[in-house]
């Protein structure tokens, strides 16, 4: 068999087996196989798409009797596939930030016009690392947002030098704080590790507990609790919420909305989509979550906003989505009556 026709399986395993080595071991051999692999089952999305999209071209062609070079169309439709490829790997690199205002009932004085940054999905392990996080931070620090939250998924899951990876974390100082809340990633093992690089940077974990800065009520619950509706409509309970105040729910998925809507939270700030992150998956993404795949939307008094997150889980690219940093500016419901 040729070389050509054993290197694309070749790596097709490679992905496999490097994703489940990585939640075992932690080192160079292994960083590389899967930096390269995940590459490769990103061009293969494409391709085989591609492929598709040439038949579609060829077989109509053909049966309307008309001359097709079938190399031409293979030429011109893989080299665009390999072009998207490129562009991923650019857009997923390509940090932006995403402004936008949201209207909270009762606001506070102390919070009008103050502003929020949402930082989800960074997925750092074997593709993200320490210079990923650096990156991250530094922004944050020009934007200078009043407060930080991070709704999940810091973490791939993978082994790996924890404390190394969330280091930059510790030179951000922002005035109200940083929260974390876990996302699926830190769950599929036991999350405590995750939990104490986190807390080592000054981060503030919330366990599934309520926190008041200047009378803004913060929620946080954990990927594991959240998605459990009894368990979430207890800790949501066991807050004790005031609904004459704004309140803010910190959790990874936007999922078991009803409940949140139910308990009067008023603002719930998630991520883990991606957005589906590279097309056609940003299509079947748009069908498991509707529209609460991205950006703000309302179930009743409910807002939600879903970010397409940071980083990146798999292929390292990102078609028809964006790695963002979100910032949000709150804004007094009370103004938009007026």
């Amino acid at each position: 068999m040729p070389l050509w026709q054993i290197i694309p399986s070749l790596l097709t395993i490679s992905f496999v087996v490097t994703t489940l080595l990585g939640f075992h071991q932690a080192n160079a051999l292994v960083r590389i196989v899967y930096r390269v692999s995940a590459i490769w089952m990103g061009v293969l999305s494409f391709t085989f798409f591609a492929s598709v999209v040439c038949w579609f071209i060829y077989v109509p062609l053909t049966l309307l009797d008309l001359r097709a070079d079938p190399r031409l169309i293979v030429v011109v439709v893989f080299g665009l596939a390999f072009f998207a490829c490129v562009c991923g790997l650019v857009n997923a690199a390509w940090i932006r930030v995403t402004r936008i205002t949201v209207k909270l009932p009762n606001l506070q004085e102390a919070w009008r016009g103050r502003s929020a940054a949402l930082v989800t999905d960074l997925h750092l392990g074997n593709v993200r690392d320490h210079p990923f996080t650096r990156r991250v931070v530094a922004r944050l620090q020009r934007l200078q947002p009043d407060v930080v939250f991070i709704s999940g998924d810091m973490f791939d899951g993978t082994k790996a030098d924890l404390d190394w990876l969330v280091a930059p974390w510790s030179k951000l100082s922002v005035p109200r704080g940083t929260y974390f809340v876990t996302g699926n990633h830190e769950e599929f093992t036991n999350r405590n590790k995750f939990l104490d690089a986190i807390g080592k940077t000054g981060i503030r974990v919330l366990n599934n507990e309520k926190v008041e800065v200047d009378g803004l009520q913060i929620v946080g619950v954990h990927d594991g609790e959240a998605g459990e509706p009894q368990t979430l409509r207890a800790v949501l309970q066991s807050t004790q919420l005031d609904d004459r105040r704004p309140s803010i729910l910190v959790a990874h998925q936007p999922s078991n909305l009803a409940i949140a809507a139910e308990a009067g939270i008023s603002l719930q700030l998630s991520g883990h989509t991606h957005g589906g992150q590279i097309w056609p998956w940003s299509w079947v993404a748009a069908l498991v979550h509707g529209r609460f795949n991205y950006g703000l939307n309302r179930l009743g008094a409910l807002q939600v906003f879903t970010s397409s997150g940071v980083g990146t889980w798999g292929m390292p690219m990102r078609l028809g989505t964006k790695a963002e940093i979100v910032l949000l500016r709150f804004e007094a419901a009370e103004e938009e009556e007026r």
